[in-house]
């Protein structure tokens, strides 16, 4: 603003020494420069953004048009102000006035601006995956909260208002309402986290630690849902996923799930006959993969069997039940035909009758 002056104060008095003059052409130049200006940021926007593919400084010239021209011309206006001598006593007034019409100005550029990047943000899940377009509501609004904070600041500094209390005031309340929502503050930074971190996402297979298992419905600010194979949905909250180990069966290199059918036969079976009975089942089961191939394992020598495992793919883990019913059904049916015995506990028991006390 200094150097605005002693340029006025230099070339000013060679037009007219009339100070209300001077006035008047200094309003006049702001005004032509603020339509220069916008029409510059109008070609920017026609000629310029548009060799981009991104549409976010398009935008950008767009926004800035408003908040630029009426900058200028508000500058002006002061300088005019401060030239006429007219309103000196105003003067301290007259500069709060138009600092606050300029902060609502760039204030309002500036939420359009974040309200426009955040959105077009959302849209690439892969690439930025904190801002998604369930999340999207929660940036927008802190955009709008932290935004429209700074701009009330700067309006209470405009008209030289102390602020040092009421930041003050602000801290001691803030502090006192993180104490009573502490288990929101959680969920609500957790939730945050979460789809920042993407552990797991809708449609995934998760298992808690607590035992529960099924599929992710709805992942929220507050809470996570899940709906288990019973149809029964359990809500739990960030604080808690956060804070316990997930089992995500869906996550990997590929969606397909693994079924492990363990089966013990009789010692003194042919392990070969076994293992081609046990592939055999899976003739009985279409919805198993092919891809991975399915394969048998001899696990280990138990009390009284040798133990098998049948190992094998679904194409998602959803089908888990339905597929297991089916092989062990089979592998039973299987077994019976070609004469492979199933053993089972046994105990022998040998009753001994003691003698009496008379004898």
């Amino acid at each position: 603003m200094d150097w605005l002056q002693q340029i006025m104060q230099e070339y000013l008095p060679i037009i007219s020494e009339d100070r209300l003059v001077q006035a008047s052409l200094i309003v006049l130049i702001s005004a032509v420069a603020s339509v220069i200006a916008k029409s510059i940021l109008n070609r920017l926007q026609i000629h310029g953004a548009g060799r981009t593919s991104s549409p976010i400084d398009d935008h950008m010239f767009g926004v800035l048009k408003k908040p630029v021209s009426m900058s200028i011309l508000l500058i002006g206006i002061h300088l005019a102000a401060i030239r006429s001598q007219l309103f000196e006593e105003q003067l301290p007034f007259i500069g709060s006035v138009l600092a606050t019409i300029a902060v609502f100005f760039w204030v309002r550029c500036v939420v359009s601006f974040s309200q426009f990047v955040l959105k077009h943000l959302s849209r690439d899940d892969a690439k930025f995956k904190m801002v998604q377009r369930h999340t999207l509501p929660l940036f927008q609004n802190l955009a709008v909260i932290i935004f429209y904070g700074a701009a009330l600041y700067l309006i209470l500094v405009a008209w030289d208002i102390n602020v040092s209390a009421w930041v003050a005031s602000a801290g001691i309340l803030g502090l006192a309402l993180s104490f009573a929502a502490k288990d929101t503050l959680a969920n609500l930074f957790a939730g945050v986290f979460i789809m920042a971190d993407t552990p797991y996402k809708i449609g995934d297979f998760i298992v808690l630690d607590s035992g529960e298992r099924g599929m992710v419905t709805h992942i929220g600010i507050r809470s996570t849902r899940i709906l288990t194979r019973d149809d029964v949905e359990i809500i739990v909250p960030n604080a808690i996923m956060g804070n316990t180990k997930v089992i995500n069966e869906t996550a990997g290199p590929h969606s397909k799930f693994r079924i492990r059918i363990q089966v013990g036969v009789a010692y003194g079976s042919d392990v070969k006959k076994v293992r081609k009975a046990l592939l055999s089942a899976i003739e009985r089961a279409p919805k198993v993969e092919q891809d991975p191939e399915p394969r048998v394992r001899f696990r280990t020598f138990g009390d009284s069997s040798l133990n098998f495992e049948l190992l094998c793919w679904v194409a998602e883990p959803v089908l888990r039940g339905q597929v297991s019913d089916i092989l062990n059904e089979a592998v039973y049916d299987i077994f019976n035909e070609q004469g492979i015995n199933i053993p089972f506990p046994q105990r022998d028991v040998n009753l001994r009758q003691l003698p009496s006390e008379s004898e």
